[in-house]
C-alpha cells in the first residue's frame, strides 16, 4: 500500500494537475490554430498561390512527387501563430509583474534613535 499511497500523493500534487490541464489547453489550442491555418489564412492569403498551381489545399504541395512541402508550410505557419499568442501571453504577463513590481512600498516607520535625532533636531531648532 506505501507505493499506491505514494503514488496517489504524486498524482495528485498540484505541479501534475497543472501540468495536465496545460497539456489538454495546448492541444485544444492546437486544433483552434490548425483549424484557422485550413479554414482562413489558406483561403484568404494562400488562395491566389494555390490556383496558379492548380491545386486545391495547401497539403497538396508536392515537389520531386513525395517530399509534401505544402504539409511543412503549414506547420511553419501554425508554429509562427503560436509562437507569436504564447509571446503575447508571456508579455502580458511580465506587464503585469512589473506594475506589481512598481508599487511602492510602505516607507519604514523610524527606529527609536531616529525619533530621538528628530526630537533633539527640532529641540535646536526651536532654540534658534
Amino acid at each position: 500500500m506505501g507505493m499506491v499511497s505514494e503514488f496517489k500523493a504524486f498524482a495528485l500534487k498540484g505541479n501534475v494537475v497543472d501540468l495536465a490541464i496545460g497539456v489538454i489547453i495546448g492541444a485544444a489550442f492546437g486544433k483552434i490554430v490548425s483549424s484557422f491555418i485550413e479554414d482562413v489564412i489558406t483561403p484568404l492569403l494562400l488562395k491566389p498561390a494555390l490556383e496558379a498551381a492548380n491545386l486545391s489545399k495547401i497539403e497538396d504541395l508536392v515537389i520531386f512527387g513525395s517530399v509534401k512541402y505544402g504539409l511543412f508550410l503549414s506547420a511553419v505557419i501554425n508554429f509562427l501563430i503560436v509562437a507569436f499568442v504564447l509571446f503575447l501571453v508571456v508579455k502580458g504577463i511580465n506587464a503585469a509583474r512589473k506594475k506589481e513590481a512598481e508599487v511602492p512600498a510602505a516607507p519604514p516607520a523610524p527606529t527609536n534613535e531616529e525619533k530621538l535625532l528628530m526630537e533633539i533636531r527640532d529641540a535646536l531648532k526651536n532654540r534658534s
